[in-house]
């Protein structure tokens, strides 16, 4: 697995397919079926997701919450600046996303001065460490200044940004959406509670690793971005009393996925927190999950990557090729795949 080339993982999607706006419903989204042993497929929608869950397993979502990270400001010295906040490294220190020439010292204003910060720091991503200055409450002001920093793809930004966020969102600190979690609703999670299946949370708050594209010529040569995951003592309890008892453990979406490989000791989910600079393809072992529910990803991304490792990668190819067929629809707000 070595040789694998990003190349490798590209494929050609009509641009009509990249969806614009959510399902009218979140759990009338399309659901694919996909074996990850024999590569056999079904086509159904998002509530009928309870078919395939058994009493005893448990389905496992993350409840970061989508802050509003982008915020539109000026430098100190004149000329326009726009910031996209990654994520907090400690105290009114953030990692973010500048586009605009700063350097460290750069000051900058947002919102007339209400909140103010000076570039800090240059890491080897190219990302800026931008230390804040501010008075009342950081989240109120954010609240204020910053916009949802919805996908350069989507054109409709204004009218969606309430969809792009799960209904059992919690912790705050993500910049980008678990976007397989956007489809369930109450009713769905109840149904599937009173068909014996549990749920519980884990938490990894979606930053840069996740949306940014892989550049080098060899998958093995990519290095993830740092992202920031709590796994507390109950969910481990539950993952782990769930495995015990023979049953499946379901994660929705690759950042859940990304949580629970990294949180364990070769065999038991561990209670942890910290960053993860995980990066699944194919050869990785998988330890703790046993099905993942997704959204489908764009070309050479590390997501696609990710389901590649867990199924046969012809087995992907083969079910996003049937998906372009059948007209499903992709990314953030597109429709769905369980792989069991």
């Amino acid at each position: 697995m070595e040789s694998l080339r990003t190349s490798d993982f590209d494929y050609i999607l009509p641009l009509e397919l990249i969806a614009q706006r959510p399902s009218p419903v979140r759990d009338e989204s399309r659901l694919m079926i996909l074996d990850r042993k024999t590569g056999d497929i079904k086509h159904r929608t998002f509530r009928d997701l309870t078919d395939f869950l058994s009493p005893n397993d448990i389905l496992v979502l993350n409840d970061t919450w989508v802050i509003p990270a982008r915020i539109y400001g000026k430098k100190a010295t004149g000329g326009k600046i726009e910031i996209l906040l990654l994520r907090r490294i400690m105290d009114d220190a953030w990692e973010a996303l500048v586009h605009g020439k700063v350097g460290v010292g750069t000051k900058l204003i947002f919102g007339d001065g209400k909140l103010e910060g000076e570039i800090i720091e240059k890491t080897e991503a190219g990302s800026r460490v931008i230390n804040f200055k501010y008075k009342g409450n950081f989240w109120n002001l954010l609240s204020e200044l910053g916009e949802t920093p919805l996908p350069p793809y989507i054109k409709e930004k204004n009218q969606e940004s309430g969809r792009y966020q799960t209904i059992y969102a919690k912790k705050k600190g993500a910049s980008a959406a678990p976007t397989a979690g956007l489809h369930f609703t109450e009713k769905l999670l109840k149904r599937i509670n009173d068909k014996g299946v549990k749920t519980t949370f884990v938490t990894l708050h979606t930053g840069l690793a996740t949306f940014r594209p892989v550049k080098e010529e060899f998958i093995k040569d990519h290095h993830m971005h740092k992202e920031y995951f709590e796994v507390s003592e109950e969910a481990a309890k539950l993952i782990n009393e769930a495995k015990e008892k023979g049953g499946k453990v379901i994660a929705v979406g690759t950042t859940t996925v990304r949580v629970l490989e990294t949180a364990n000791d070769g065999k038991k989910v561990t209670p942890d927190r910290g960053d993860t600079e995980l990066f699944i393809y194919p050869g990785y072992q998988f330890k703790i999950v046993d099905g993942i529910v997704t959204n489908f990803h764009f070309p050479q991304s590390t997501l696609l990557m990710l389901i590649s490792a867990f199924t046969d990668r012809q087995n992907i190819f083969k079910a996003y090729e049937e998906a372009v067929k059948e007209k499903y629809r992709f990314y953030s707000f597109g429709d769905a795949m369980l792989i069991l």
